[in-house]
């Protein structure tokens, strides 16, 4: 028989979904500008392709629920800002100033609501 006892199962709310497409917006985002913003094939094709990676590694190794390094909530909100903003930033150089206002305001306030949360926890 088996004793352990059940994990609970995390509660995902509406911003952990937020978030999620947020993440997803912003890795698109950064291959986006990499094909766009730079000329092809070199060295376009390299950041089209190594700017998601680079965001994925960087939120894969401190930022997401299983990170591999469990760090303090305020590098994890600096790797945060950091893929954000550099997916804000993005869009204004590819000359989208209303996406990137609209996504960086909605990435600040689920940051801050997140980050809330952490400390609470």
């Amino acid at each position: 028989m088996n004793d352990a006892t059940p994990e609970p199962t995390p509660k995902v709310g509406v911003n952990d979904l937020l978030r999620f497409l947020l993440e997803i917006f912003a890795i698109v985002t950064l291959g986006i500008f990499g094909f766009a913003a730079f000329p092809l094939p070199w060295p376009g094709v390299l950041l089209g392709i190594g700017l998601p990676l680079l965001a994925i590694l960087l939120w894969g190794l401190f930022r997401s629920p299983k990170a591999v390094f469990d760090v303090d909530p305020f590098v994890k909100a600096l790797v945060e800002i950091a893929v954000f903003s550099t997916a804000a930033i993005a869009w204004w150089i590819m000359g989208q100033p209303v996406v990137a206002v609209v996504f960086a305001v909605v990435a600040a306030v689920s940051g801050v609501i997140n980050g809330r949360r952490e400390f609470r926890d």
